[in-house]
C-alpha cells in the first residue's frame, strides 16, 4: 500500500509539473508575439495620399477699433443715453456734458466783442483825424502817434477777443462727444451726474465709456519662429472658436511682427488676422484656434519621413536626400527629389513609385549605391 501511494504521490508530481511548463511556454510566446506586435516598424511601402501642410497656433480676439472714450474738456455729464451692449452708428451721441457755464461766457464774450468793435471804431475815428490834422501841420507828431496807438490797440483787442470767443466755442463743441464709429458700448464706469476731468489737462482724462467695432475683429496669436517663414501678408487662414463648436471663420493675415518676442517661453513673433463679418456669437476675450495651410498636394506619390535621409554632397556642394529601396533580398540606395511634406509624408517627385518598400533605418553600411532615377509624376 505505502509503494502504490508512492506511485500515486509522483504521478500527481509529474501532471502539475507537465501542466505548469505548458502554461509557462504558452505565456513566453503570448510575450514573444506582444514584443513583436509592438515592435518599430522597420519598412514602409510608398503610397498615393494626399499632403497638407498647415501652422497652427492659438491667439485671443479682440475687437480690431476699440476707443477709451475721454471727454477733452472738464465738466458734469448731463445726458448719458448708452449703457454697456447698446450699439451704437456713427455720429450717434455717446454723452453730453453739461455746457450752461460755457453758454454763460459764450454770451459774455459775443458782448465784450460788441463793445471792443464800438471802442475801435472811435480809435480809427480819431486816429483818421489825427493824420488829417498832422499832414497839415494842425496837430503835433506825438497826438498822431498816441491816436495811431490807440488804433492798433483797439485793432489787438478785437482779434484777442474773437480768439477767445473761438476757444469757448471749440469747449462747447467738445462737450457733445459722438460715435467715431458703427460700435458697441463694452464698458460705461460713469453715471449721469458726475463730474469727470478733460483729457486736455495734466491727466489722462476720467474715461466715461470704452467702445468697439465688434464687425471687425482680430486675433493676436503668437507663431513659431520655426513656422513664421512659411507665412505671408494677406494669406487665408481657417479660425475655429472653441466657445462655439462647429463654427468655421476664415480670416487674413493682416501684419507679422518684424522682430521675435517670446511668449509662454517659446520664441516667435506676433501675428495679426483679421477677421470680417463674424457671427455675432463670437465676443472679444475668446480663444481661437487658427490653421494657416501652407502647402498641399493631392493624390501624390509619399513616403514616410523617417525613410528620407539626407546628406551633403561634396562634389555639388549640396544638401542631398536619398532613401533605401528593397530590391530582391538586398537593400539600394536610391537619390530622390522631394516636394511637399507635412509632419508624416513627404511628397517623391522623382526617385520612387508607389509600392517601393523603404527601409526606415539607415541602411548605409549593407546598401548598394545606385544613382538610377525613377521619374514619378502625379496622377
Amino acid at each position: 500500500m505505502k509503494l502504490l501511494g508512492a506511485i500515486l504521490g509522483l504521478l500527481v508530481l509529474a501532471g502539475g509539473g507537465w501542466f505548469g511548463w505548458k502554461t509557462w511556454q504558452k505565456q513566453e510566446a503570448a510575450k514573444v508575439a506582444e514584443a513583436a506586435a509592438n515592435a518599430r516598424p522597420t519598412e514602409a511601402t510608398v503610397e498615393t495620399r494626399n499632403i497638407s501642410f498647415a501652422v497652427s497656433a492659438a491667439g485671443e480676439i479682440v475687437p480690431a477699433d476699440q476707443v477709451s472714450v475721454r471727454p477733452e474738456v472738464n465738466g458734469k455729464i448731463d445726458k448719458l443715453p448708452v449703457d454697456v451692449g447698446d450699439v451704437v452708428k456713427s455720429g450717434e451721441l455717446l454723452f453730453q456734458l453739461d455746457d450752461r457755464d460755457l453758454r454763460i461766457q459764450q454770451a459774455s464774450q459775443k458782448n465784450a466783442i460788441e463793445r471792443t468793435k464800438l471802442e475801435l471804431q472811435q480809435a480809427e475815428r480819431n486816429y483818421r483825424r489825427a493824420e488829417e490834422l498832422f499832414k497839415s501841420h494842425l496837430v503835433a507828431q506825438e497826438v498822431f502817434d498816441d491816436a495811431k496807438t490807440s488804433f492798433d490797440l483797439g485793432k489787438n483787442s478785437l482779434d484777442n477777443a474773437e480768439k477767445a470767443l473761438d476757444l469757448i466755442e471749440y469747449q462747447l463743441l467738445k462737450t457733445r462727444v459722438t460715435a467715431p464709429f458703427d460700435c458697441t458700448v463694452l464698458t460705461r464706469p460713469v453715471s449721469a451726474g458726475q463730474a469727470v476731468s478733460g483729457s486736455a489737462g495734466f491727466n489722462a482724462g476720467t474715461e466715461v465709456l470704452t467702445i468697439a467695432n465688434l464687425n471687425d475683429l482680430i486675433i493676436n496669436a503668437h507663431i513659431n519662429q520655426a513656422d513664421v517663414t512659411r507665412l505671408h501678408m494677406d494669406q487665408d487662414v481657417d479660425v475655429s472658436v472653441e466657445a462655439v463648436p462647429g463654427l468655421k471663420i476664415v480670416g487674413k493675415v493682416e501684419r507679422l511682427a518684424p522682430q521675435a518676442t517670446i511668449k509662454n517661453s517659446i520664441k516667435g513673433f506676433a501675428a495679426r488676422i483679421l477677421l470680417r463679418d463674424v457671427d455675432r456669437r463670437v465676443r472679444p476675450g475668446m480663444t481661437a484656434n487658427i490653421s494657416i495651410p501652407v502647402a498641399s498636394a493631392a493624390n501624390v506619390v509619399a513616403a514616410p519621413l523617417a525613410a528620407i535621409f539626407t546628406e551633403y554632397n561634396q562634389e555639388s556642394k549640396q544638401q542631398e536626400r536619398f532613401a533605401f529601396v528593397k530590391s530582391g533580398d538586398d537593400w539600394v540606395r536610391r537619390i530622390i527629389t522631394i516636394g511637399v511634406s507635412d509632419y508624416f509624408f513627404a511628397e517623391v517627385t522623382s526617385g520612387l513609385k508607389a509600392g517601393d518598400v523603404v527601409s526606415l533605418e539607415d541602411k548605409t553600411k549593407t546598401a548598394i549605391k545606385s544613382d538610377k532615377k525613377v521619374g514619378v509624376t502625379r496622377l
